[in-house]
């Protein structure tokens, strides 16, 4: 009997999707002598634990009690490595074990989903874009933006000695999009007047609430092309399979465009960029004017600037306006800490904005910014595949299930490695004792020797917040800079207080706040009020 090709190639990808289901419980695994909690759901793991955690504290609850390295379990029964040790050869542990991923996929070949030689070939060309140099003249655009910021909430706030209720991670959300949107790609997305941006913008804000897919694609890609993939999840009647692909398309098509307007502006000249936001000192031009000159085996491709785009657009916007909600959460807890930052703040801008260089001179406000990103890291976990058998070392030995004593781990091709980033940053035999705690004062004393041997590869102050190596965030001294002139402006403009309501930090591919247990609406209500202004 004849059977129709789709009907063929359904049956196939059921059965290979059965297979390696059946294959997670029947076969044994070098990893099933690592210890881990036992598996909650066969269908799921201990997927759903993870996510719904308060903020990252299974991470935390995991180091706690099985050490650096743990055991858990994935959709389909799929073991996983959950570890604070450090993976240094990067070429070895892929960003996606399968051929592709959902991030391949929806936001095409970016620094954030392409590997070895095509990745650093991208790297090539966009760290220049990050230099100093570039940022230094981003800061005024910054400014500019952080005082309609501090202007709308002040419409808001009154002159009521009492304050009023503001919710500071939307206002944080909108700010930073506005900030990638000029600084990054010269296009605004918001006027601070009205209660929406366009349609790019909205679709930001939703890429990372839609997750269904995340663990369909990279299956599906061992026996399928990426179009194929892609239509197939276009024609299937699935309300939140539709919604992310129309997320991606609208992202992919507005990308598409502001980068047309942006080489038109360009071959026109410099006059012409004048009158364009951002006045040729975005990112994205500077990127676009970079690979004009680039040598024919260096450029990089139409596909390529799209996916640079977008991705850039999604990894700065929710790590940092989250990151600054928890910065102003905290000190709205701590009313000493925050006049103490407020001090230093208000004495160096003496009434006026601070340069680059001068923002930097901070001492306290620098402390806050990274014991805040230690403590409590936007994004929980980095995933890796494992493109071979490979043994991982351990700085600390476990105890095996059978009873020995493990100097190293076996981490078999194929399987999937999550980096513990909040047991890295807050490991007590490097960190000390109060490792656990918020203190930005650690930051203004010699750091422990320990931890200074420990040669943590993290870009950003031996923290893993900002990943490590040659897979580090391009951009976060974009976003460093972000913090520091909003923190800047706000602490100076007004006083935070928290209220009585319980205020919850959700885990998902960025940590986020909601008011309440049963709340599911990111937010984070503060009271505030103007600072009075001394004469």
């Amino acid at each position: 009997m004849d059977y129709p090709l789709p009907a063929a190639v359904g049956a196939a990808v059921f059965l290979f999707i059965l297979w390696r289901a059946l294959r997670e419980f029947v076969v044994r695994s070098p990893l099933d002598n690592i210890k881990g909690p036992p598996s909650p759901s066969a269908l799921v793991g201990h997927i759903i634990a993870f996510f719904e955690s308060e903020g990252a504290n299974y991470g935390k609850q995991m180091a706690e009690i099985y050490g650096p390295v743990v055991k858990l379990r994935g959709i389909l029964g799929v073991r996983m490595h959950y570890t604070s040790v450090l993976i240094k050869d990067v070429d070895a542990y892929p960003k996606c074990a399968a051929p592709f991923d959902e991030l391949m996929l929806l936001l095409g070949p970016s620094l954030l989903t392409t590997e070895r030689g095509q990745h650093r070939r991208q790297r090539k060309q966009l760290n220049p874009v990050f230099s100093v140099a570039h940022l230094r003249n981003m800061t005024d655009i910054f400014y500019h933006i952080g005082h309609r910021t501090c202007k709308a909430i002040d419409s808001r706030v009154g002159s009521s000695p009492h304050g009023e209720l503001i919710d500071v991670n939307g206002w944080m959300a909108r700010t930073t999009l506005e900030m990638l949107g000029q600084a990054g790609l010269g296009y605004s997305f918001d006027n601070f007047v009205d209660d929406s941006t366009d349609a790019f913008g909205e679709s930001l804000k939703l890429f990372f609430q839609v997750a269904l897919i995340g663990f369909l694609v990279p299956i599906m890609s061992y026996v399928m092309p990426r179009w194929l993939i892609a239509a197939i999840l276009r024609a299937i009647p699935h309300a939140e399979l539709q919604k992310m692909m129309r997320i991606s398309s609208v992202m992919a098509q507005r990308s598409k465009e502001i980068i047309n307007e942006k080489k038109m502006a360009l071959m026109k000249g410099d006059d012409e960029l004048k009158y364009k936001v951002g006045e040729g000192k975005d990112i994205m031009s500077i990127l676009l004017r970079a690979n004009m000159l680039a040598p024919e085996e260096e450029k990089l491709t139409d596909e390529e600037l799209i996916a640079q785009m977008s991705t850039f657009m999604l990894a700065g916007m929710d790590t940092t306006s989250n990151a600054l909600t928890r910065v102003l959460h905290i000190l709205s807890e701590r009313p000493e800490e925050q006049e103490r930052l407020r001090a230093e703040i208000t004495e160096a801008r003496n009434g006026n904005d601070l340069t680059y260089d001068a923002l930097d001179r901070l001492p306290y406000l620098d402390a806050v910014c990274r014991e805040t990103l230690r403590l409590y890291p936007p994004v929980a976990a980095i995933g890796r595949g494992a493109a071979k058998d490979m043994r991982l070392p351990l700085l600390t030995p476990v105890v095996g299930e059978d009873g020995t004593i493990m100097h190293e781990v076996p981490v078999p091709a194929g399987i999937w490695v999550l980096l513990n980033i909040q047991a890295s940053n807050c490991n007590p035999a490097l960190w000390g004792e109060d490792a656990l705690e918020w203190k930005p004062d650690r930051w203004l004393r010699p750091l422990p020797p320990a931890l200074e041997d420990a040669r943590i590869p993290g870009v950003y102050s031996h923290l893993m917040s900002f990943s490590g190596g040659i897979i580090a965030l391009s951009g976060f001294k974009f976003s460093q800079l972000e913090m520091k002139v909003l923190l800047s402006l706000l602490i100076s403009s007004f006083k935070f207080e928290a209220t009585d309501k319980p205020v919850i930090w959700k885990t998902s591919a960025v940590s986020y706040p909601v008011m309440g247990g049963d709340s599911t609406k990111p937010e984070l209500l503060l009271k505030v009020t103007r600072v009075q202004q001394q004469a």
